[in-house]
């Protein structure tokens, strides 16, 4: 039982720390943060299928476990080495080949070892007249521990390499269990050295992380690791340049914040009441300051941010941010809506819509709940980054989701294009002639670096203006929301343009699911199901394992997109979610054997019956528009991870007398179950047919899955 609890506890804790180094080395690109997840769980299952006639004796488990305690370290130093390894520009992407090799050779290894560690640690469980289900549920336990450590470790501030030496620590300390007295002696050499290592690195760990880190960023300040990114500071000639996940957020002696701040702020003749959510470090407090608010209210999601870069930022923004009207407020910006006042003006300076957390605020819920918040004739600005004078149809089409989203709720809609756009709306008409507008800029006597009187009118009067607003008013897209995050999958299409050419003419965002469609759906869905009525159990049972996996992870997927959606991304909730699916694994894999030692027919129609009515209420609950709370997320996630765990130990109980042979083709159907339900959910059908039509689309794939008992 130790072997298996503790096998959990380094599993989850690896694969937060392997894919956090992953998410930066990949510039927090989030479709190559999917795939990794989706070769993290293949691995795994590989490593399950190694030599299955292998005698699984504590000598080879415990040098398992040594091999873990070494190569985790090591991975991590590889993963920061990745770019210096098969690249040579700095801040350019690898070709996509190298990122998907680079990526297999980092998580190949990791993942075997523990799909090995958990056939033989299952093993020897089992050997002692327990039952699969039992061992699930005992890994399961040991994942949910190692979850709530990765959660706490975080929140105290850990550096990332920190936490994996400390898992590193704990996967060595697992190999001294049930030594086998004729080869100990070597075990306990091999266990002293790796010992000795782990504990001068952690020593050192703060001088090795800085090493590490400056190998791509050689003009290295500070990096810090927070719940959200990694922060990293560079400096050279003059110039501070901020990187989260090693992608350019700011540097001070660009010119973005006065462009952005300027051009939204003269949109009104007295600025009194300033909210800014995101981006005022940058340097959009010190412009907004220069037209004299009353009141300026900064929401920065990110407090890492605020505690490491401020000292390092020129004297007069640092000013700026400690001004006696500016009050900073570390919190999300939707959950600070909720309960904020009324302001004249609201600049969105937050990260470009490029993954699920940053898209949720480009929606049209989004955009809602900052009109609640504008005083009568009150602005709202967000900036867009695009290319400045060819956009392609996938950049067209993303533009169009968010402007669409924008008119929607505000009927005034000014959008000032350049290599960065900036959008404005108001509930009243806007100033389009830029003779007012300077007139404005010059009477309040603001000394800028770009914009000026003749820069105004050249925004205002050249070709672009009136070509984009046709584009946009004449273009074709859905709109972006909180249910269906179009937006999303349009940014994963631009990002592979990058590689294939042809991604950017791609477009599934139009499809739209008619009754004919659904029936052809169904019978994609089932004939297999039908064809495979009569294959042995041995076959039906690992299928029915992997469609347990399929929609349990599914499931998982679409109910934390939507928790982050309306409640905020903070990470120690969305810890405790992802804790209470694997106590939901644990309690699945627990009831089940104890309900029935051999689960009869009755008992998996009852879990599939159930794992129907929760895709149906799920489905409800996203598209009822409630607001998604803790409490109500935790609920489905353990109930998820009960079906999921519960489907797994019925399979390996009904009709099985030799446990041990269920172990290699249940664990790997429902790892790769997992795998294919992850990347379908967060890459396709969550953008493409929503968060809700997900949910409901896996009740035909449970209803014809009974087939298979």
């Amino acid at each position: 039982m130790g072997y298996l609890f503790a096998l959990g506890f380094i599993s989850i804790l690896g694969q937060v720390v392997l894919l956090r180094e992953l998410s930066v080395a990949s510039y927090g690109v989030e479709l190559i943060y999917t795939i990794t997840l989706g070769i993290w769980l293949l691995s795994t299952a590989c490593g399950a299928m190694l030599q299955e006639r292998t005698h699984a004796s504590f000598s080879r488990i415990n040098l398992l476990f040594l091999l873990f305690s070494a190569a985790l370290p090591l991975d991590v130093a590889f993963v920061r080495s990745i770019r210096l390894l098969f690249g040579d520009l700095p801040g350019a992407y690898l070709p996509l080949h190298l990122q998907l090799v680079a990526i297999c050779a980092s998580l190949l290894p990791i993942g075997m070892i523990l799909g090995l560690l958990f056939r033989w640690t299952a093993r020897a469980y089992i050997a002692k007249g327990k039952s699969l289900a039992g061992a699930y549920a005992v890994e399961s336990v040991g994942g949910l521990a190692g979850g709530l450590c990765s959660t706490f470790l975080l929140k105290l501030g850990f550096q990332n390499f920190v936490i994996a030496l400390i898992c590193a620590l704990i996967a060595l300390g697992a190999s001294l269990l049930g030594f086998d007295g004729r080869i100990a002696g070597r075990l306990r050499f091999v266990c002293l050295v790796i010992f000795t290592a782990l504990v001068v690195c952690t020593w050192k760990a703060r001088a090795i992380d800085r090493l590490m880190t400056s190998w791509t960023h050689p003009d290295l300040v500070e990096t810090q690791d927070s719940p959200y990114s990694r922060i990293t500071l560079t400096y050279l000639d003059g110039q501070l340049s901020v990187f989260e996940n090693d992608a350019l957020l700011f540097d001070t002696e660009g010119t973005h914040a006065e462009e952005f701040a300027h051009l939204a702020a003269l949109q009104r003749p007295d600025p009194g009441r300033v909210l800014v959510l995101g981006g005022g470090i940058e340097g959009t407090i010190r412009e907004i300051l220069r037209y004299s608010p009353q009141k300026v209210d900064y929401v920065e999601l990110n407090p890492v941010l605020l505690q490491v870069v401020p000292q390092h930022l020129p004297l007069e923004i640092q000013k700026s941010l400690r001004a006696e009207n500016v009050r900073i407020i570390e919190s999300d910006p939707r959950i600070f809506l909720k309960r904020a006042l009324d302001y004249d003006l609201v600049l969105v300076g937050m990260p470009e819509p490029g993954s699920a957390q940053a898209n949720r605020f480009y929606t049209q819920e989004f955009f809602t709940e900052c009109a609640a918040r504008l005083s009568p004739g009150g602005v709202i600005a967000f900036s867009l980054q695009s290319a400045e004078n060819f956009w392609t149809p996938q950049l067209t089409r993303r533009m169009v989701s968010i402007y669409r989203a924008a008119r929607s709720v505000f009927p005034e809609i000014l959008f000032i294009p350049g290599s960065t756009n900036v959008v404005i709306g108001s509930m009243n008409a806007l100033t389009r002639d830029p003779k007012v507008l300077a007139a404005r800029l010059e009477g309040r006597r603001i000394q800028t670096r770009i914009v000026s009187a003749d820069y105004l009118r050249y925004l205002y009067t050249n070709d672009r203006f009136e070509k984009v607003a046709r584009i946009l008013e004449s273009g074709i897209a859905p709109i972006n929301s909180d249910a269906r995050p179009i937006c999303y999958q349009y940014t994963i299409m631009i990002w592979l343009s990058k590689f294939l050419p042809s991604a950017k003419l791609w477009d599934f965002s139009l499809l739209e699911l008619s009754s004919s469609r659904n029936l052809a759906w169904l019978v994609v869905i089932g004939l297999p199901a039908l064809l495979l009525i009569r294959a042995r159990w041995p076959v039906r049972r690992a299928l029915l394992t992997g469609v347990a996996g399929f929609v349990g992870m599914t499931l998982e997927t679409i109910v934390i997109l939507h928790f982050q959606t309306k409640s905020g991304i903070l990470y120690q909730d969305i810890g405790i979610l992802l804790t209470g699916f694997m106590a939901g694994l644990a309690f699945g894999a627990l009831g089940v054997e104890k309900l029935h030692r051999r689960a009869s027919k009755t008992i998996g129609g009852a879990l599939l019956g159930g794992f129907v009515i929760l895709s149906g209420v799920i489905g409800w609950s996203v598209n009822s528009g409630i607001h998604a709370g803790l409490p109500q997320s935790l609920g489905f996630l353990i109930l998820s991870g009960f079906m999921v765990a519960g489907v797994f130990a019925y399979a390996g109980l009904h009709g099985e007398e030799d446990q041990a042979a269920a172990i290699t083709p249940l664990y790997s159907a429902d790892l790769i179950g997992g795998c294919i339900g992850s990347l379908l959910a967060s890459l396709i059908l969550a953008p493409l047919v929503g968060l809700a039509m997900a949910s409901y689309l896996m009740i035909p794939v449970l209803m014809f899955s009974a087939l298979l008992l």
